[in-house]
């Protein structure tokens, strides 16, 4: 309420000082003439849509910044062979291509639903004035409100379907956060995996090399600081923080008014800051530096004992878990060992251990089908 009075007393002031040349007079009231008998209750609550409507079109074109990046990166790392991790863990081969491309995937998953978000709050409650009954409320008032908004703000806002639900209500603001939660999970989460990729460089998995933006360290001179990707996981904690302040202030309101929402509202401000800025230093000073280790992806991939999975698939579990036993008790690849087992010819071995083609389903359920009856040889 205070910020509406003063806005009020400013907006009387100033037409007062074109009219008259001084502030201050009667010929405009900043009750009676400004604010025509509206209520805090419903200018706010109108007020603070409209920011947040802006605003949330700083964080999907930055979201669409980082897609891009991601995308670009994937279609570049199309063809780079890299063991897939599950749990830490070995698993089976996958391409570096296909985990940036379920990055890119996840960051325009949760923009499109922020996009239909951000539609919703299209709406205001100008005109209920106190309580959602529009007592005080002038004639017309209503009528013109809405187009004259739309027009000032360019584009449409309308009376909402319910004003004292409106009034009352506080869940769009959890709702809102929840898609802005959603989104920087979803960018965290490949934050914390190119660090983890690229950790090294000699003693770590050192698929990737991340792009040194500063030195490494105060005391370490060959160390990579992965400052870019750290500064993306902290502005998504301090995203999933303000999570907090939006439920606590959204469960505060009482009776016919969600009185509570200074804290929600300042919450979801400072998420779309901090996330809009993050994700672009991401993407421009990490993402878009980044480069395969291709040689020690392939080498790895290739050493790996879960590619005794394909030796199973054929022959049953037994047979593979004993190919895998023998390729890690000498210290030689699954291929070897399935050789040396008599198992599969050289020709067979270079198709069903092609890694590429085991990255591809459609290549895999046709090499199954092509070596149906091996068992039987």
């Amino acid at each position: 309420m205070p910020f509406n009075m003063a806005a009020n007393e400013v907006l009387a002031n100033r037409a007062n000082e074109i009219l008259t040349g001084y502030k201050g007079s009667d010929q405009v009231h900043p009750n009676t003439h400004v604010n025509m008998c509206q209520s805090s209750n419903d200018v706010v609550p109108t007020a603070k849509g409209i920011a947040i409507h802006n605003e949330v079109g700083r964080v999907l074109k930055a979201a669409a910044h980082l897609e891009a990046a991601l995308d670009a990166k994937a279609a570049g790392f199309a063809d780079v062979v890299k063991m897939g991790r599950t749990c830490l863990q070995d698993a089976v081969p996958i391409t570096l291509g296909q985990e940036f491309s379920g990055y890119a995937a996840g960051i325009r998953r949760n923009r499109l639903l922020l996009e239909r978000e951000r539609a919703r709050w299209c709406t205001g409650v100008l005109g209920a004035t106190a309580v959602g009954t529009g007592m005080g409320c002038m004639p017309g008032f209503s009528e013109h409100i809405y187009k004259n908004l739309s027009a000032v703000c360019g584009r449409e806002i309308r009376r909402d379907a319910n004003l004292f639900d409106g009034l009352q209500a506080s869940d769009s603001f959890i709702i809102l956060h929840a898609h802005l939660q959603a989104l920087a999970t979803v960018a965290a989460k490949a934050a914390l995996d190119i660090r983890l990729m690229g950790s090294g460089p000699r003693a770590g998995f050192g698929d990737i090399v991340i792009p040194a933006v500063q030195p490494g360290s105060s005391i370490m001179p060959g160390k990579i600081n992965p400052v870019m990707t750290e500064v993306m996981i902290l502005a998504c904690h301090r995203v999933a923080g303000n999570q907090a302040g939006v439920g606590f202030g959204a469960f505060s309101g009482e009776l016919d008014l969600g009185a509570s929402s200074a804290v929600p509202i300042r919450s979801i401000l400072n998420s779309i800051d901090i996330l809009s800025r993050s994700m672009v230093l991401f993407a421009d000073k990490c993402v878009k530096g980044l480069s395969a280790n291709a040689e020690k992806c392939l080498h790895t991939a290739e050493r790996s004992t879960s590619l005794a999975t394909m030796v199973s698939a054929l022959f049953g579990y037994k047979i593979g878990s004993r190919v895998a036993n023998l390729a890690y008790e000498h210290n030689i690849t699954c291929r070897e060992a399935a050789e040396r087992e008599h198992l599969l010819s050289h020709e067979a071995a270079d198709d069903l251990f092609d890694l590429l083609s085991l990255t591809d389903v459609k290549k895999t359920e046709a090499l199954f089908a092509k070596y149906a009856g091996i068992r039987n040889v």
